[in-house]
């Protein structure tokens, strides 16, 4: 913020790191006494009164003293935090973690989330990568029963999905084998943008009685390459969010509980812009009304063949944003060395500041 004093800035940061610690509305004698400012009380309450009127501090009750407003956090972060390095002892625990955990591309995701919520005790959230063009590899329409069939459908990244369907009539073994090769035939290596009004009609026309099933099949397929192209959301250690004051008013903390308890996609996270890199939304800078009075940090790894998949945590706006920021950059450039191939991990030398 322009034209903000140095003295200013000094008891903003003072406020911000007392309050993060504390969780306690922090005042002019308690920063006297604790912060290096070299100032009385009065002056600090006078230039604690200039920042609140500045839309940078806040005072919940009259007699209490002042908490920071999300601007507050969001100046912080921008201009004011100093920079957290990882101690080895931080940099050995994930190191460590992540070797032992992240073997599967399938249980990467999940041991990721379960292992960030556990090291900063906050909620977390991992978002799954997509991919960004899968098409169908093969179909199969295999007969259960009088009017039922098992829909196969084999995506290109692997994936096998399957469903029961049941039909008004039977098709014979002739009908059934050509249902195969007619849906093989027209809608493999098929996105699901390629699959169109036109090709349905073409399907339709050649398939004489069948074609309720092969509707049924080619519907089947787009959910499943959408769901493969579509990015979600996954959260873990929710009741990590009970230890922290602000949520212990289950008034308060029951929108936030109900939102991560539930599905989402990746719209209500603008991503970060550069893998390994975090991105810090505060406050009202989150698009969900359920996070408008919480702060997400996130940093965006690349898993390979051009996906990216993004691990966070979410907690109240009074976080340690310095090492929670440094421990999500790192927990993310190393599960993109992992995913990548590279043998050897490097651990920090540098200590804590």
């Amino acid at each position: 913020m322009e034209g903000l004093s140095e003295r200013k800035k000094k008891i903003l940061r003072a406020v911000v790191e007392s309050y993060v610690e504390t969780a306690e509305p922090v005042g002019s004698k308690t920063l006297a006494a604790q912060s290096a400012l070299n100032v009385s009380p009065a002056t600090i309450r006078n230039e604690m009164s200039d920042l609140e009127e500045l839309g940078l501090l806040e005072q919940p009750h009259t007699s209490a003293g002042r908490i920071p407003s999300s601007q507050g956090y969001r100046l912080y972060v921008n201009e004011l935090m100093a920079e957290h390095r990882l101690t080895l002892d931080e940099t050995k625990h994930i190191n460590d973690a992540l070797k032992g955990k992240l073997k599967e591309l399938d249980r990467v995701v999940a041991s990721a989330g379960q292992m960030v919520s556990k090291l900063t005790k906050y909620p977390a959230f991992a978002l799954t990568p997509g991919a960004e063009r899968v098409t169908i590899r093969r179909f199969d329409v295999l007969k259960v029963e009088e009017h039922a069939y098992i829909l196969v459908v084999m995506v290109s990244n692997s994936v096998v999905k399957n469903r029961l369907v049941r039909l008004p009539q039977s098709l014979s073994d002739e009908q059934l084998q050509a249902v195969n090769s007619l849906l093989n035939q027209i809608f493999a290596n098929l996105s699901v943008n390629e699959i169109t009004p036109e090709l349905m009609g073409m399907a339709q026309r050649a398939s004489g009685g069948a074609y309720g099933l092969i509707s049924l099949a080619v519907s089947f397929a787009m959910e499943a390459l959408q769901e493969q192209e579509r990015q979600q959301m996954n959260t873990y250690g929710l009741s990590n969010l009970f230890a922290q004051p602000e949520f212990r008013d289950m008034e308060r903390a029951e929108p936030l509980m109900q939102y991560l308890s539930e599905e989402h996609e990746s719209g209500h996270f603008p991503l970060p812009q550069e893998k390994g890199k975090n991105r810090i939304l505060i406050g009202p800078e989150n698009v969900a009304e359920a996070l408008k009075n919480s702060s997400v940090i996130m940093a965006g790894y690349d898993i390979g063949d051009g996906m990216q998949g993004v691990i966070g945590v979410i907690g109240p706006t009074r976080m340690d944003y310095a090492k929670l920021s440094a421990r999500m950059e790192y927990f993310a450039n190393t599960m993109t060395t992992l995913l990548g191939g590279n043998a050897e991990l490097a651990d920090s030398e540098e200590e804590t500041k």
